[in-house]
């Protein structure tokens, strides 16, 4: 019998995707957690029922308190760990206040790596806080990553399913809709992501992520198209051989594996049958010029982190355009390049400077965007 105190985690987004999930395992983890601490931006609704069905007296509507009473909550909740499902920018001073107290971070929110990846890397090993991601992807690279040897690693792979376009022909990308993008084949998430995974934005931003994360250059770093979403990542060590993380996906995985590392817990969780589940696993290159929001990201990575929170920003204004009818599909790449362009001289030696340049190149797009709805 498990006699240890239950751990206490607080889990910022709780009404989210990763928050749900994260509390679907606090449910069946029967006594191993203890939600210390919840937060959401707008769903009052929500947060208080999740509130009280974890007995949960430290919570946080960031809508009304502003995203400075996180900083409190994640005081008062006296955690161990958080996970910080937050979306967007906005996820990143909350990071910062975890590792700033040495707190274990449980990382899915990727733009505090994108925006400040070398200045968070640096923070957690400063403070001696472990920062273990949360995305499928990069939770398998560091899984890999742990078990090969840093020093072993030759190069590695991010698999991605390749969106509802994957097929599609690209005369006909001018004509996509939101509700059309919204469509993912395979993932159930939030808007911003589902946008971003129909454009391969958000594995622009993860190959980003993935150089700050394990310390690789761009040119070690590759994208497959991989429909299954059962590969989530690939490794390959100096010998040349080519390691694999496989499960099915299902995004309680990774998050169990932030919440217990170094340990292997048993769930309940449905296990990959490969004899049965699946016929074929296939693996094709990324449709570069059909997708350019991917080639820009290994730019933006080879630039250096002003031109990342350019890509970043950019991309979070294009997403809401789009969303709103401001902007077609298409378009996503001409801004985001333009930003990166007039942004990525920017000097980004501290968090000040990380949100000074997010807010230039979000005025920057803005801008941008107005002119052109002006001239149409």
């Amino acid at each position: 019998m498990n006699t240890a105190s239950p751990k206490r985690i607080v889990i910022l987004g709780a009404t989210g995707s990763i928050g749900t999930q994260a509390l679907d395992i606090v449910r069946s983890a029967r006594g191993r957690f203890c939600v210390a601490g919840l937060s959401a931006h707008s769903s009052r609704q929500k947060l208080l029922a999740l509130a009280q069905e974890f007995s949960c007296e430290n919570y946080a509507l960031t809508d009304e308190g502003g995203g400075d009473a996180l900083e409190s909550l994640i005081d008062r909740a006296r955690a161990g760990i958080v996970i910080n499902g937050i979306a967007g920018a906005a996820g990143l001073r909350p990071s910062i206040w975890t590792l700033e107290r040495g707190i274990k971070l449980a990382l899915a929110n990727k733009e505090t790596i994108v925006m400040a990846g070398s200045l968070i890397m640096r923070l957690a090993k400063e403070k001696n806080a472990l920062l273990i991601p949360v995305d499928s992807e990069h939770s398998a690279l560091f899984q890999l990553v742990t078990r090969i040897g840093k020093e072993n690693i030759e190069s590695v792979v991010l698999t991605a399913s390749g969106g509802p376009f994957r097929e599609r022909a690209q005369e006909t990308f001018d004509s996509i809709t939101a509700e059309e993008a919204l469509r993912h084949p395979t993932w159930n998430m939030g808007k911003k992501i589902t946008i971003d995974s129909a454009t391969l934005a958000n594995k622009g931003l993860e190959v980003i992520e993935a150089g700050y994360l394990f310390d690789l250059p761009a040119e070690k770093i590759s994208v497959a198209i991989h429909p299954q979403s059962l590969v989530h990542s690939l490794a390959t060590a100096k010998d040349g051989v080519l390691y694999a993380q496989i499960s099915m996906p299902d995004m309680r995985h990774p998050i169990l594996t932030a919440l217990t590392y170094p340990a292997f817990e048993k769930n309940d969780f449905a296990k990959l049958d490969l004899a049965r589940a699946v016929t074929t696993m296939s693996f094709s290159a990324p449709r570069i010029k059909d997708f350019p929001m991917l080639p820009l990201a290994f730019t933006a990575l080879k630039a250096g982190q002003a031109a990342c929170v350019a890509y970043n920003a950019a991309n979070e204004i294009a997403v809401d355009a789009f969303l709103q009818k401001k902007i077609k599909f298409t378009q996503f790449e001409s801004l985001t390049a333009r930003v990166m362009e007039e942004c990525e001289s920017q000097n980004v030696n501290s968090f000040d400077d990380v949100f000074f340049a997010d807010s230039q190149a979000r005025e920057k797009a803005r801008e941008i965007i107005g002119q052109e709805i002006r001239e149409s």
